[in-house]
């Protein structure tokens, strides 16, 4: 019953927002009552926090098995990329949550006692494939895990937040597959051109093929 009242509920606050959100519609979508809802959650407020720490959670575990570690760094990196975007995809609740608690300035997710613990080892994850990478001699800086990570998704939010404006200002479907697979690829050589000191030029034929240029090839 928990986990179907936290899946109506991430569907209603998604769709309506805090503020919007009804939790009559959330427990009859659940199949449950208010009261039942308040007896396994707690009350709106403490509902929308369960959704959130919920939503860094579900994203948080499917990176812990991107396997970045065992991947030659330039790969891992690609493949964090990707996961990312796709996900995005995948998930435009998550897009709408973090966009309704953002306008709130994380007033509520300041509250969760679990959502920092969650970022520690992913953080120190990507800081592990940078460092790798910068002893292998792939990558020629060692940049912040964070900072990285926040250039990553920002590449792939704004496109996606955007995208009903950006397809009218500049006048094509930026959802269409074409679009969002030529998205994707400007996004690995852009990130992989920043860690290597390459061209973006380098690796635009290698992404999605699991080719890279070798090592210390000059720009």
């Amino acid at each position: 019953m928990r986990l179907r009242i936290l899946e109506a509920a991430k569907q209603e606050f998604a769709a309506h927002g805090l503020a919007g959100a009804r939790v009559d519609r959330i427990a009859a979508n659940a199949g449950a009552n208010k009261r039942m809802l308040y007896y396994h959650v707690g009350n709106k407020e403490d509902l929308y926090l369960a959704v959130l720490e919920g939503a860094y959670e579900k994203i948080r575990s499917e990176e812990r098995g991107l396997d970045l570690e065992h991947l030659d760094p330039p790969e891992a990196i690609e493949r964090l990329i990707d996961f990312t975007w796709n996900y995005f995809l995948r998930n435009p609740e998550f897009l709408a949550l973090l966009n309704t608690e953002n306008l709130a300035k994380a007033r509520h997710l300041k509250r969760s006692t679990k959502v920092k613990s969650m970022h520690s080892p992913f953080v120190e994850m990507i800081r592990t494939v940078v460092t790798r990478g910068v002893e292998s001699g792939d990558f020629r800086v060692t940049v912040d895990p964070v900072q990285l990570y926040i250039s990553i998704a920002a590449l792939c939010f704004f496109y996606l937040s955007n995208s009903a404006t950006l397809s009218v200002i500049f006048g094509r479907d930026l959802l269409k597959k074409e679009a969002r697979d030529e998205r994707l690829a400007h996004m690995v050589a852009l990130v992989l051109a920043a860690l290597t000191g390459k061209s973006t030029a380098d690796f635009g034929k290698a992404v999605g093929q699991g080719v890279r240029p070798p090592a210390h090839q000059p720009v």
